[in-house]
């Protein structure tokens, strides 16, 4: 039946491009458009969404893009992604929606090397046939799109009246475009302009104006030219704004008094504004009673006056991060305590002055809590995570940084109290060794993310039981120097779904746990063997016989690995993406055989 269209004749052409939409993986598509020319044609239309590495020649791709899929409304170009891929390879499929790259390295301009360098990028000709060829246009994310101006900005849109969200981060595109984007797209829901240096406030006042009824997220960072005076328009004119992302040191309370003032519905709202004090978080407390998410990062005027009154008046409050915000106290966190008892998430990063009275307020009210982060937290001692064990049943992942004072003691209560839990990080907690992970083997069974990096107490008998009690799908015990081949054996014969193992720093780990890991888990992607003086080839070998499916390889610093293990990796891993390696250990076949798939260490000699 080749070049014929003779399947499923009867069903129309509607309903085959819904079954194509319904299908759980674009890999199934991909194959499903490759029966015949008309269901080619069909898959093609059933696609919204491309996704495009941004180099080569823009303006050609979206044209040839633009006439075979029709009925695309998400563009996203990263120019950030390098992605090798041939001119006349333009049928192959990759795993993602759509990828495909702009490559310079197979443009066919000869204007020679500086020409093409230009040409290599997404300009404003790129964006103008981005506009003609998907008029239709809902969602567009231009990230790192350096080349491209107001001019072209400007002509898109013109043409996509219909954009609800779009993303300039990176872009240097300037107050001309920004406003032509607030006149013209007057769906416009979601703006990111991080990182855009071109802007002033005349261009954001412009766009508030414009469409600041519909604009619900709005986020700006690192925007040097803007004010207090953009944030006002904002108040004024976006009545309706749910979410907030504010990066910049020359914000004061003035601008976020008037995002208060001015935008009663908003959801959420991460500040990074150094010189904003108490008054507007006041604001906020009081004139906000929506608010579900908050973060506050890199406060120095900000006590627990602020975070008191968020507390009595945010009574919807589900998530919190404080990151470095030294003035704070169990003073304020007590008062959220008692104010958002609904809250799910909470992150305490850096705040010294916070203790373990005020974690236990959270634990005595705050039951729905499912994740915990505590990093950097030296005041806080067992009596804090004991409170969240007893009363937090519903805790779901637990993250501990650097908490000097946390122990065992601590972890048996969590674990004994929130069985639920799926994720455990701990990393350089030093009083946690195998009585806590013990614990946690035979109480938490449905724990499937483990990571203990440099707990140095922790050993083999930790991993038994987490062996014996739990299946893993990821497991990191870098730095963990007592773990050996028997706990690790244990995780080979209990956590047949294993994806993801990190072993690096194991200096007693050897080649039996290897041959067990290539026996028991099949289905692992990535590996992390660095600094593992004891395996060998002989190891590798056995680990490589099932694990076919393995995507990452990292095996710096291991001595007993030469280049017939690095090549025994590159043969007999069809799906191998990335391997880390000595480039000495690197044989000239292998190189040839695994091309870009080998990353090099570089040593300063």
């Amino acid at each position: 039946m080749r070049g014929h269209a003779w399947i499923n004749t009867i069903l129309p052409d509607e309903l085959i491009i819904e079954i194509f939409r319904c299908l759980d993986s674009k890999l199934s598509r991909d194959a499903c458009s490759l029966v015949c020319k008309r269901w080619l044609k069909l898959e093609r239309l059933s696609r919204t969404t491309l996704r495009i590495g941004a180099t080569g020649s823009p303006e050609l791709f979206v044209q040839l893009l633009a006439r075979r899929f029709v009925n695309i409304r998400n563009v996203h170009i990263d120019e950030r992604l390098a992605i090798s891929l041939p001119l006349h390879s333009g049928r192959r499929r990759r795993n993602e929606v759509m990828c495909l790259p702009f490559n310079s390295h197979h443009a066919t301009d000869n204007t020679g090397a500086e020409g093409a360098l230009e040409s290599s990028y997404l300009s404003d000709a790129g964006l103008i046939a981005l506009s003609v060829g998907f008029p239709n246009l809902e969602k567009l994310s231009l990230i790192w799109c350096s080349n491209i101006s107001s001019q072209g900005l400007t002509s898109l849109a013109e043409k996509c009246r219909f954009l609800k969200s779009l993303d300039l981060q990176g872009c240097y595109v300037g107050d001309q475009g920004v406003a032509a984007v607030g006149e013209f797209c007057k769906q416009l829901e979601d703006v990111n302009l991080r990182f855009c240096e071109g802007l002033t406030d005349t261009g954001l006042v412009e766009l508030a104006h414009g469409c600041g009824k519909s604009l619900k997220t709005f986020g700006i960072t690192a925007c040097a030219k803007i004010t207090d005076v953009s944030l006002e328009a904002v108040g004024m004119h976006c009545k309706y704004l749910e979410s907030l992302s504010l990066d910049s040191e020359i914000i004061h309370n003035k601008g976020v008094l008037s995002v208060a003032q001015g935008c009663p519905l908003l959801k959420v709202l991460k500040l990074q504004c150094t010189n904003v004090t108490d008054e507007a978080l006041v604001a906020v407390g009081s004139l906000c009673p929506s608010l579900e998410l908050l973060a506050l990062y890199s406060f120095q005027e900000f006590t627990d006056k602020g975070l008191r009154a968020i507390g009595v008046g945010c009574k919807k409050l589900k998530n919190l991060t404080l990151s470095d915000c030294y003035f704070l106290s169990d003073i304020g966190l007590d008062a959220v305590a008692a104010g958002c008892k609904g809250l799910t998430h909470l992150e305490v990063n850096g705040c010294h002055n916070i203790g373990s009275l005020g974690l236990e307020s959270i634990g005595k009210s705050c039951h729905q809590l499912t994740e915990l982060a505590l990093l950097y937290c030296q005041k806080i001692v067992n009596s804090g995570l004991l409170g969240i064990g007893q009363s937090c049943k519903f805790l779901q992942a637990l993250h501990l940084v650097d908490c000097s004072r946390i122990g065992d003691e601590a972890i048996c209560g969590i674990a004994k109290g929130c069985r639920n839990l799926k994720k455990l990080h701990i990393r350089r907690c030093y009083e946690i060794g195998d009585a806590g992970i013990v614990a946690i083997g035979e109480n938490c069974k449905f724990l499937t993310d483990l990571s203990l990096r440099f707990c140095d107490r922790v050993g083999d008998e930790g991993l038994i039981a987490i062996g014996k009690g739990c299946s893993l799908l990821q497991l990191n015990v870098s730095g963990c120097h007592r773990i050996g081949d028997a706990g690790l054996v244990a995780i080979a014969r209990g956590c047949p779904q294993l994806s993801y193992l990190d072993v690096s720093v194991l200096e007693n780990l050897g080649d039996m746990a290897m041959a067990e890991l290539g026996e028991g888990c099949p289905l692992l992607k990535d590996i992390v063997l660095s600094h593992c003086h004891q395996i060998t080839d002989a190891g590798l070998m056995h680990l490589m016989k099932r694990c076919t499916m393995l995507e990452s390889c990292q095996m710096v610093y291991c001595p007993g690995i030469t280049a017939a293990g690095v090549a025994t990796v590159v043969s007999s891993c069809p799906s191998v993406k990335k391997i880390l390696v000595e480039k000495w250990k690197v044989s000239e076949r292998t190189k040839r055989r695994a091309g870009s798939v080998i990353s090099y260490l570089c040593v300063d000699l």
